[in-house]
């Protein structure tokens, strides 16, 4: 099989495209979400959970809209790996996270995830969410191809450090916006939003048509 289709073909580590009904209801309310700073994830630890809503707010601060956290896609996330990512899919994701925020840590100086700082995470995901070259995703594919192959057939293997950062930070991007799309308060708050589809228009200007907005999906 050839490597690029086979990669795709596993789909992306978070899986998200299969997140059932149960688990996209904890996007569907921000009104009554308490602060993640009091927040117990469900699977990741405490420090790990705060580490990723931190993180997830730095890619999608609060502006003239809601932040990552205000409509709960911290929550979602710790959920979906709790209770629905496929056990090796997990410890993949758990590895990944894992080199991404060692990475912080060394950066920052710091010892603990708790004593992040918006900057500390800041600095290092704006280095691993840059583009690459063709040859630099090609060389990532690749290699983690060949993890998981060695995976799949019993052996032991590591995934080098920047290609797995890399990799988390762009899959937690990716995860983020569709599931920051997908709350319901975005989704008929931010979003162009018609809850019962009027008339259709094939080919329109977008500015006149929602104001420049994107449609709710």
């Amino acid at each position: 099989m050839e490597r690029r289709s086979a990669l795709k073909n596993m789909g992306m580590a978070f899986g998200y495209a299969v997140a059932t009904p149960t688990l996209l209801s904890l996007l569907q309310s921000c009104k009554d979400k308490p602060s993640y700073a009091e927040w117990v994830p469900s699977f990741l630890s405490k420090e790990q959970g705060q580490a990723l809503a931190l993180t997830l707010d730095v890619i999608l601060p609060k502006t003239d809209t809601p932040s990552a956290t205000e409509v709960n896609v911290h929550t979602f996330i710790d959920s979906y790996m709790d209770e629905v990512m496929p056990l090796e899919q997990r410890d993949f994701t758990m590895m990944k996270m894992g080199k991404f925020y060692d990475k912080i840590l060394e950066s920052s100086g710091k010892d603990n995830l708790a004593d992040l700082e918006a900057e500390d995470i800041d600095s290092v995901l704006t280095t691993y969410l840059r583009k690459r070259t063709d040859e630099e995703e090609d060389a990532h594919r690749e290699a983690v191809m060949n993890y998981f192959q060695t995976i799949q057939q019993g052996g032991e293997t590591t995934l080098d450090s920047e290609v797995a950062c890399y990799t988390f930070a762009n899959e937690l991007r990716d995860l983020a916006i569709w599931a920051y799309k997908s709350s319901e308060m975005v989704g008929e708050e931010v979003l162009a939003y018609l809850p019962i589809p009027g008339e259709y228009v094939p080919c329109g200007d977008l500015q006149e048509l929602t104001g420049g907005k994107a449609w709710s999906e």
